[in-house]
Protein backbone atom coordinates (compact mmCIF):
# COMPACT_ATOMS: atom_id res chain seq x y z
CA UNK A 1 0.00 0.00 0.00
CA UNK A 2 1.63 3.71 -1.04
CA UNK A 3 0.55 5.91 1.59
CA UNK A 4 -0.14 9.57 0.01
CA UNK A 5 0.20 12.37 2.00
CA UNK A 6 0.11 16.39 2.34
CA UNK A 7 2.36 18.84 4.23
CA UNK A 8 0.91 21.19 6.18
CA UNK A 9 3.67 24.09 7.53
CA UNK A 10 7.11 24.37 6.46
CA UNK A 11 9.11 25.86 8.71
CA UNK A 12 12.44 24.63 10.80
CA UNK A 13 11.71 20.96 11.36
CA UNK A 14 9.78 20.17 8.06
CA UNK A 15 12.57 19.96 5.55
CA UNK A 16 13.51 16.83 8.04
CA UNK A 17 9.71 15.85 7.48
CA UNK A 18 9.99 15.92 3.60
CA UNK A 19 13.00 14.28 3.10
CA UNK A 20 12.36 11.46 5.09
CA UNK A 21 8.72 11.06 3.49
CA UNK A 22 10.09 11.08 -0.14
CA UNK A 23 13.24 8.96 1.07
CA UNK A 24 10.04 6.31 2.18
CA UNK A 25 9.45 4.01 -1.30
CA UNK A 26 5.59 2.97 0.26
CA UNK A 27 5.02 6.78 0.72
CA UNK A 28 3.85 9.47 -2.18
CA UNK A 29 4.14 13.12 -0.82
CA UNK A 30 1.80 15.15 -3.29
CA UNK A 31 1.41 18.70 -1.61
CA UNK A 32 3.50 21.02 0.90
CA UNK A 33 1.40 24.27 1.80
CA UNK A 34 2.61 27.06 4.46
CA UNK A 35 1.18 30.68 4.47
CA UNK A 36 5.07 32.55 4.29
CA UNK A 37 5.94 32.62 0.18
CA UNK A 38 9.91 32.29 1.31
CA UNK A 39 9.58 29.07 2.70
CA UNK A 40 7.70 27.72 -0.39
CA UNK A 41 10.30 29.25 -2.54
CA UNK A 42 12.61 27.30 -0.36
CA UNK A 43 10.54 24.15 -0.50
CA UNK A 44 10.31 24.29 -4.25
CA UNK A 45 14.28 24.91 -4.82
CA UNK A 46 14.71 21.59 -3.26
CA UNK A 47 11.73 19.44 -4.09
CA UNK A 48 10.02 21.11 -7.30
CA UNK A 49 9.19 18.88 -9.25
CA UNK A 50 7.90 16.29 -7.70
CA UNK A 51 5.28 18.18 -5.07
CA UNK A 52 2.21 20.70 -5.25
CA UNK A 53 2.26 24.19 -3.51
CA UNK A 54 -0.43 26.07 -1.86
CA UNK A 55 -0.62 28.42 0.70
CA UNK A 56 -4.17 26.99 1.11
CA UNK A 57 -4.45 24.25 3.86
CA UNK A 58 -7.94 23.66 2.58
CA UNK A 59 -6.56 22.48 -0.74
CA UNK A 60 -4.78 19.47 0.81
CA UNK A 61 -7.70 18.84 3.20
CA UNK A 62 -10.23 18.32 0.20
CA UNK A 63 -7.84 16.54 -1.49
CA UNK A 64 -10.02 13.19 -2.21
CA UNK A 65 -6.66 10.99 -3.70
CA UNK A 66 -4.98 11.63 -0.06
CA UNK A 67 -5.24 9.30 2.56
CA UNK A 68 -3.15 11.16 5.53
CA UNK A 69 -2.14 14.58 6.62
CA UNK A 70 0.70 15.68 8.25
CA UNK A 71 0.70 18.71 10.47
CA UNK A 72 4.13 20.36 11.24
CA UNK A 73 2.48 24.32 12.38
CA UNK A 74 2.28 26.38 15.67
CA UNK A 75 1.37 23.82 18.60
CA UNK A 76 -1.46 26.41 18.61
CA UNK A 77 -3.23 25.28 15.36
CA UNK A 78 -2.82 21.81 15.71
CA UNK A 79 -6.32 21.28 17.29
CA UNK A 80 -7.99 22.52 14.47
CA UNK A 81 -6.08 21.50 11.83
CA UNK A 82 -6.02 17.59 13.09
CA UNK A 83 -10.12 18.33 13.82
CA UNK A 84 -10.53 19.50 9.94
CA UNK A 85 -8.75 16.89 8.77
CA UNK A 86 -9.83 14.18 10.68
CA UNK A 87 -13.51 15.24 9.53
CA UNK A 88 -12.46 14.84 5.77
CA UNK A 89 -11.73 11.33 6.27
CA UNK A 90 -7.71 11.91 6.74
CA UNK A 91 -5.19 9.74 8.99
CA UNK A 92 -3.24 12.70 10.74
CA UNK A 93 0.87 12.63 11.33
CA UNK A 94 1.44 15.66 13.84
CA UNK A 95 4.37 16.82 15.20
CA UNK A 96 4.89 17.30 18.99
CA UNK A 97 3.05 18.76 21.21
CA UNK A 98 -0.33 16.93 20.01
CA UNK A 99 -2.54 20.21 21.19
CA UNK A 100 -2.11 22.93 23.33
CA UNK A 101 -4.64 21.21 26.23
CA UNK A 102 -5.35 17.47 27.56
CA UNK A 103 -9.05 18.87 26.64
CA UNK A 104 -8.09 19.16 22.75
CA UNK A 105 -6.38 15.77 23.01
CA UNK A 106 -9.16 13.64 24.35
CA UNK A 107 -11.88 15.50 21.67
CA UNK A 108 -9.45 14.65 19.16
CA UNK A 109 -8.70 10.75 20.09
CA UNK A 110 -12.30 10.48 20.28
CA UNK A 111 -13.16 12.06 17.08
CA UNK A 112 -10.74 9.63 15.69
CA UNK A 113 -11.72 6.96 16.62
CA UNK A 114 -15.83 7.71 15.61
CA UNK A 115 -14.08 8.42 12.23
CA UNK A 116 -11.91 4.86 12.14
CA UNK A 117 -8.98 6.99 11.25
CA UNK A 118 -5.31 7.09 13.05
CA UNK A 119 -3.38 9.61 14.66
CA UNK A 120 0.39 9.41 14.94
CA UNK A 121 2.16 11.90 17.05
CA UNK A 122 5.78 12.20 16.59
CA UNK A 123 7.09 11.59 19.95
CA UNK A 124 10.48 10.70 17.74
CA UNK A 125 12.92 9.25 20.67
CA UNK A 126 10.17 6.39 21.08
CA UNK A 127 11.08 5.58 17.71
CA UNK A 128 15.20 5.34 18.63
CA UNK A 129 16.98 2.74 17.66
CA UNK A 130 18.92 2.95 21.46
CA UNK A 131 15.62 3.77 22.98
CA UNK A 132 14.08 0.20 21.73
CA UNK A 133 17.08 -1.54 23.00
CA UNK A 134 16.62 0.08 26.18
CA UNK A 135 13.42 -1.08 26.84
CA UNK A 136 14.22 -4.35 25.72
CA UNK A 137 17.30 -4.53 28.67
CA UNK A 138 14.61 -2.50 31.03
CA UNK A 139 11.54 -5.86 30.33
CA UNK A 140 14.41 -8.71 30.62
CA UNK A 141 15.75 -7.07 33.82
CA UNK A 142 19.15 -6.25 32.95
CA UNK A 143 19.61 -3.64 35.04
CA UNK A 144 17.78 -4.92 38.18
CA UNK A 145 14.76 -2.72 39.52
CA UNK A 146 14.77 0.67 38.51
CA UNK A 147 15.78 3.31 41.09
CA UNK A 148 15.20 6.36 38.67
CA UNK A 149 15.73 8.31 35.70
CA UNK A 150 17.87 11.77 35.38
CA UNK A 151 17.26 12.94 32.05
CA UNK A 152 18.74 16.60 30.42
CA UNK A 153 17.82 18.04 27.47
CA UNK A 154 20.32 21.44 27.57
CA UNK A 155 20.93 23.22 24.45
CA UNK A 156 21.49 26.96 23.04
CA UNK A 157 18.74 27.76 20.08
CA UNK A 158 15.61 28.89 19.58
CA UNK A 159 13.25 30.24 21.86
CA UNK A 160 9.69 29.37 21.69
CA UNK A 161 6.84 31.73 22.49
CA UNK A 162 4.15 29.42 21.20
CA UNK A 163 5.20 26.59 23.88
CA UNK A 164 7.29 26.36 27.42
CA UNK A 165 10.72 24.88 27.22
CA UNK A 166 8.92 21.49 29.41
CA UNK A 167 6.41 21.26 26.50
CA UNK A 168 9.30 21.44 23.93
CA UNK A 169 12.29 19.62 25.19
CA UNK A 170 10.76 17.98 28.42
CA UNK A 171 7.88 16.20 26.34
CA UNK A 172 10.95 14.36 24.77
CA UNK A 173 12.10 12.57 27.71
CA UNK A 174 8.51 12.11 28.97
CA UNK A 175 7.85 10.17 26.08
CA UNK A 176 11.03 7.58 26.61
CA UNK A 177 9.96 7.42 30.24
CA UNK A 178 6.22 6.86 29.39
CA UNK A 179 7.61 4.50 26.90
CA UNK A 180 10.04 2.66 29.03
CA UNK A 181 7.91 2.03 31.98
CA UNK A 182 4.94 1.06 29.91
CA UNK A 183 2.69 4.14 30.28
CA UNK A 184 3.00 4.06 34.16
CA UNK A 185 1.62 7.55 35.80
CA UNK A 186 3.77 9.61 38.48
CA UNK A 187 2.16 9.67 41.57
CA UNK A 188 3.10 13.39 42.51
CA UNK A 189 4.87 16.08 40.68
CA UNK A 190 7.07 19.15 41.24
CA UNK A 191 8.14 21.70 39.38
CA UNK A 192 10.52 24.79 38.56
CA UNK A 193 11.05 26.88 36.10
CA UNK A 194 12.21 30.76 34.69
CA UNK A 195 11.08 32.86 31.59
CA UNK A 196 14.22 33.64 30.49
CA UNK A 197 13.77 35.76 26.58
CA UNK A 198 10.63 34.29 26.58
CA UNK A 199 7.66 34.98 27.26
CA UNK A 200 7.01 31.30 28.27
CA UNK A 201 9.39 28.98 30.76
CA UNK A 202 12.95 28.61 28.81
CA UNK A 203 14.50 26.91 31.71
CA UNK A 204 13.08 24.31 33.61
CA UNK A 205 13.80 21.28 36.82
CA UNK A 206 10.99 18.62 36.84
CA UNK A 207 10.56 15.86 39.16
CA UNK A 208 8.49 12.59 38.71
CA UNK A 209 7.36 10.37 41.87
CA UNK A 210 6.14 7.07 41.11
CA UNK A 211 5.55 4.19 43.31
CA UNK A 212 8.99 2.43 42.45
CA UNK A 213 11.06 4.74 41.14
CA UNK A 214 11.39 8.57 40.61
CA UNK A 215 12.49 10.68 37.52
CA UNK A 216 14.36 14.15 37.58
CA UNK A 217 14.22 16.24 34.06
CA UNK A 218 16.06 19.27 33.58
CA UNK A 219 15.72 21.24 30.12
CA UNK A 220 16.90 24.65 29.05
CA UNK A 221 16.57 26.47 25.48
CA UNK A 222 19.65 29.10 27.14
CA UNK A 223 22.22 26.33 28.17
CA UNK A 224 25.89 27.33 26.06
CA UNK A 225 26.54 23.34 27.03
CA UNK A 226 24.62 20.66 24.66
CA UNK A 227 23.15 18.01 26.62
CA UNK A 228 21.17 15.17 25.34
CA UNK A 229 22.03 12.88 28.27
CA UNK A 230 19.53 10.21 29.78
CA UNK A 231 20.90 7.81 33.18
CA UNK A 232 18.76 4.98 34.41
CA UNK A 233 20.13 3.62 37.91
CA UNK A 234 18.98 0.09 38.57
CA UNK A 235 19.78 -2.37 41.19
CA UNK A 236 22.35 -4.19 39.06
CA UNK A 237 23.56 -2.23 36.19
CA UNK A 238 23.37 1.97 35.65
CA UNK A 239 22.53 3.26 32.14
CA UNK A 240 23.82 6.12 29.98
CA UNK A 241 22.73 6.93 26.66
CA UNK A 242 24.62 10.02 25.34
CA UNK A 243 22.70 11.22 22.25
CA UNK A 244 24.92 13.69 21.17
CA UNK A 245 27.88 11.18 20.90
CA UNK A 246 28.92 9.71 17.30
CA UNK A 247 29.63 6.47 18.89
CA UNK A 248 28.93 4.41 21.71
CA UNK A 249 25.64 6.67 22.63
CA UNK A 250 24.58 3.96 25.22
CA UNK A 251 26.33 2.10 27.84
CA UNK A 252 25.57 -0.19 30.76
CA UNK A 253 27.72 -0.56 33.66
CA UNK A 254 28.21 -3.23 35.98
CA UNK A 255 28.31 -1.84 39.84
CA UNK A 256 31.58 -1.86 41.53
CA UNK A 257 31.10 0.07 44.83
CA UNK A 258 29.25 2.81 43.64
CA UNK A 259 31.59 3.45 40.82
CA UNK A 260 31.52 3.95 37.16
CA UNK A 261 34.29 2.45 35.32
CA UNK A 262 35.11 1.98 31.92
CA UNK A 263 36.24 -1.76 32.39
CA UNK A 264 33.00 -2.26 34.13
CA UNK A 265 31.28 -2.44 30.72
CA UNK A 266 28.36 -5.09 30.26
CA UNK A 267 26.96 -3.57 26.90
CA UNK A 268 27.58 -0.73 24.94
CA UNK A 269 25.76 0.31 21.55
CA UNK A 270 28.91 -0.42 18.88
CA UNK A 271 26.90 -3.30 17.07
CA UNK A 272 23.80 -1.44 17.54
CA UNK A 273 22.10 -0.99 13.91
CA UNK A 274 22.09 2.95 12.76
CA UNK A 275 19.02 3.74 12.14
CA UNK A 276 17.11 7.16 11.33
CA UNK A 277 14.45 7.75 13.87
CA UNK A 278 11.99 10.09 12.31
CA UNK A 279 11.88 7.73 9.26
CA UNK A 280 11.07 4.97 11.77
CA UNK A 281 8.09 7.46 13.14
CA UNK A 282 6.86 8.39 10.04
CA UNK A 283 7.12 4.51 8.85
CA UNK A 284 5.38 3.60 12.28
CA UNK A 285 2.77 5.88 10.97
CA UNK A 286 2.57 4.21 7.50
CA UNK A 287 2.02 0.26 8.65
CA UNK A 288 0.01 1.61 11.63
CA UNK A 289 -2.63 3.17 8.26
CA UNK A 290 -2.03 0.03 6.78
CA UNK A 291 -2.12 -2.71 9.21
CA UNK A 292 -5.24 -0.77 11.01
CA UNK A 293 -3.51 -1.11 14.23
CA UNK A 294 -2.82 1.65 16.89
CA UNK A 295 0.43 3.78 17.62
CA UNK A 296 2.83 3.64 20.18
CA UNK A 297 2.76 7.68 19.92
CA UNK A 298 -0.53 8.26 19.75
CA UNK A 299 -3.02 9.93 21.70
CA UNK A 300 -3.34 7.96 24.46
CA UNK A 301 0.42 8.42 25.21
CA UNK A 302 0.11 11.83 24.23
CA UNK A 303 -2.67 12.34 26.74
CA UNK A 304 -0.57 10.49 29.62
CA UNK A 305 2.15 13.06 29.05
CA UNK A 306 0.40 16.29 28.41
CA UNK A 307 -1.82 15.34 31.46
CA UNK A 308 2.34 15.34 33.04
CA UNK A 309 2.88 18.50 31.36
CA UNK A 310 -0.25 20.67 32.52
CA UNK A 311 0.31 19.17 36.20
CA UNK A 312 3.80 21.09 35.74
CA UNK A 313 2.57 24.28 34.44
CA UNK A 314 0.49 24.82 37.79
CA UNK A 315 3.01 23.82 39.57
CA UNK A 316 5.33 26.89 37.98
CA UNK A 317 3.07 28.86 38.54
CA UNK A 318 2.77 28.60 42.42
CA UNK A 319 6.41 29.17 42.14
Amino acid sequence: MTLNIGLIGYGKWAPNIVKNLNSNPKINLKWICDKNDDRIKKAKSTFFSKVNYTKDYKKIINDKTLDSVAVATGTNTHYSLVKHALLMGKHVFVEKPFTSTVKEAIILKKLAKKMKLKIHVDHIMVHHAAIKKIKKLIVNKSLGNIFYFDCKRMNIGQVRNDVSVTWDLAIHDLSIIDFLTDGKKPNNISAVGKKYLASKESLSFLNLFYPNFISHLQSSWISDHPERKLIIVGSEKTLIFDDLKQNEKLKVYKKNNGLILEKNVAYNSKKLKKENPLYNSIENFRKVVEKNYQSISGPDQAIRIQKILEKADKCMLKK
